[in-house]
């Protein structure tokens, strides 16, 4: 059901913060072969994996087109809590073209449905169909009995925005104030049009995210939550590397900031991978791209982070490169989450694509029982 004439904030809907209780996870089976190279047998195995891990604490509602549904299945046909629903996408960006939800004080769960346009549309988007990912959240509002507000006249993906479910929201100007999204709305107004949207009451802009991100710098490769009140900011103590400019013009917003509620934000330092992760020739010789798709070139700087992880109800899958800061940030989120369980996924073939653990998972919370 569609909710016209309104919108969340005004009906006393927000958007909870992550580490809140889920209904499950939604993510979407990849395919598209200018994303995941080879078939994508790798980033299959790897997407298999996470799914499983975090279905041992919370129901996973596997997308997968008609060509590949019953393969899907099959796949996890000993897994009875990942449910296969049949709905086309474009690609497997979950967080970026599913609902962002939305509760009450009811515990009553509704879905935003906001506008996809492939991070930039015709001026720099990433694909040149996108028809698809756009129809996703109304269908899986659907397919999941939410309510739906109907969103479409902004431009806004799951991944640009973070939640401390309590009032504040995290964003970057690189990405939300970028000529692709909404060109003909000022800062304000899109800073007023989140709040209503997702009931916030402050809405904290960092200049940067993540060197190379072709989100135009999405937030929740750069900055997350782990609690009210504190945040992991990606970072690098070597001046020499393009990310320290960035991260460290975000740490000054950051030190001088307050949240909704009036607190000073705590701000914990998670490396980047030590060594610069890129794409390799084989990868590369691995990828068919369509005419108007975003063409990657070999050795070119992925925008790997280990902010990108995804809390589950019982855990924090964490990305891993092979790299030897791996067990530092594993080490780090540790003690920052010791109510979950942390789980280190390696995931090569999932920033292959483009992205990350959090990029390809987004969260339905449980609402009232």
């Amino acid at each position: 059901m569609e909710q016209k004439m309104t919108w969340p904030g005004r009906d006393g809907y927000h958007m909870p913060g992550e580490y809140e209780a889920h209904r499950g996870c939604v993510m979407i089976w990849p395919v598209r072969p200018g994303s995941w190279p080879h078939g994508a047998k790798e980033a299959q195995q790897t997407f298999a994996e996470i799914a499983r891990a975090i279905a041992e604490s919370e129901k996973v509602w596997m997308l997968a087109g008609f060509a590949h549904a019953e393969q899907v299945r099959n796949i996890f046909a000993a897994d009875p809590d990942i449910e296969v629903l049949e709905i086309e996408t474009d690609d497997a960006w979950a967080r970026d073209v599913g609902p962002t939800c939305v509760v009450n004080e009811e515990g009553k769960v509704r879905g935003i449905d906001w506008q996809f346009n492939a991070w930039g549309g015709t001026y720099d988007g990433l694909y040149a169909h996108w028809e698809k990912d756009n129809l996703a959240a109304s269908r899986i509002c659907k397919e999941l009995g939410m309510d739906r507000y109907n969103a479409q006249h902004f431009v806004l993906e799951g991944g640009s925005i973070h939640s401390d479910g309590e009032g504040t929201l995290l964003v970057t100007e690189s990405c939300l104030l970028s000529k692709g999204r909404n060109p003909d709305l000022s800062k304000d107004e899109i800073e007023d049009t989140l709040k209503k949207y997702l009931g916030m009451e402050k809405v904290i802009w960092l200049p940067r995210g993540i060197y190379q991100d072709e989100t135009n710098e999405h937030v929740d490769n750069v900055c997350a939550f782990t609690r009210p009140g504190e945040v992991v900011l990606a970072w690098t103590d070597d001046r020499e590397d393009p990310q320290w400019e960035l991260s460290n013009a975000s740490l000054e917003v950051l030190e001088h900031e307050k949240d909704a509620k009036g607190r000073k934000l705590v701000v914990h330092k998670l490396p980047v991978p030590k060594k610069p992760v890129c794409i390799t020739q084989e990868e590369l010789a691995g990828f068919v791209f369509e005419e108007g798709e975003d063409v990657r070139s070999a050795g070119e700087r992925l925008a790997a982070s280990y902010v990108n992880f995804y809390i589950s109800n019982g855990g924090v899958l964490v990305p891993q490169f092979g790299d030897e800061n791996d067990t530092k940030a594993v080490a780090i989120l540790d003690g920052l989450f010791p109510e979950r369980k942390i789980v280190p996924i390696y995931a090569r073939p999932v920033i292959a694509g483009g992205g990350n653990i959090h990029c390809i998972t987004q969260q339905i919370p449980a609402g009232a029982k």
